[in-house]
């Protein structure tokens, strides 16, 4: 009988040195976690669906200003803000990957969640939109594909960390550093996204968590995000 493989606290370090703002990570998390493309109209509404975005900054004073760029998506935090406010506990904290978990068949689009969310990481969907073939051969069959009504957002590739961890239980080891990789880590070209356990010392996105470059977003608020930044010279925190 293999050993039961203990829980982990999965994180994700962000270099803001190194990222470039290609949005590799965008299209890639769209592509693994079958997230439609709303098209121009619907983003005009302010209904465009994306997991991660490229949030801008101006820096300097007019005329020298520079534009910076910072990856945001969930934070996965430790105390969520969203968890508490949803009537039917669609939000909820999972105890095995020390995450927060949206279970889409509970939601009822309240959209509690998203109004308390400070880092506006949770995205409404509004429609059932299409996924036509050939675009519906690319659909991801280890993710559902959401109903109208739901709110969204990053899980950081939860399917990916459940088969790490089955496969790690049934050959009776632990998962090894390194051995996840989400969607958006896996896509950027500069290796700017670390991700991995948190609770081990020696990972390599825990010694980066503790860089001295490293800072959290809004961490005065006390909700212990999972996402953890390192400075940059020329972006946002540096």
């Amino acid at each position: 009988m293999s050993e039961k493989v203990e829980a982990k606290k999965w994180g994700m370090v962000v270099d803001l040195d190194l990222c470039t703002g290609c949005q590799a990570c965008v299209t890639a998390c769209a592509m693994e976690n079958n997230i439609p493309y709303t098209g121009e109209d619907e983003t005009a509404y302010g209904r465009g669906l994306h997991w991660i975005r490229i949030q801008r900054y101006w820096k300097g004073e007019y005329p020298e200003v520079s534009p910076t760029h910072q990856p945001v998506m969930c934070q996965q935090c430790g105390h969520a803000p969203c968890e508490p406010v949803c009537p039917v506990y669609a939000s909820v904290h999972s105890e095995e990957e020390q995450i927060n978990v949206q279970v889409y068949n509970r939601c009822v689009g309240t959209r509690y969640c998203a109004n308390n969310c400070p880092y506006i990481s949770r995205t409404f969907n509004w429609f059932d939109y299409p996924h036509p073939v050939p675009e519906s051969y690319s659909l991801n069959p280890d993710v559902t594909v959401r109903r109208r009504g739901v709110m969204e957002k990053c899980t950081f590739c939860v399917q990916r960390i459940r088969h790490a961890v089955d496969t790690a239980q049934a050959e009776g080891r632990e998962i090894e550093d390194g051995e996840v990789m989400t969607a958006c880590q896996q896509a950027c070209p500069t290796g700017a996204i670390i991700f991995g356990d948190l609770s081990k010392k020696e990972s390599a996105v825990s010694q980066a968590a503790r860089s001295q470059r490293s800072f959290r977003l809004l961490e005065e608020l006390g909700t212990e995000p999972k996402v953890v930044y390192l400075k940059g010279g020329g972006n946002y925190g540096g």
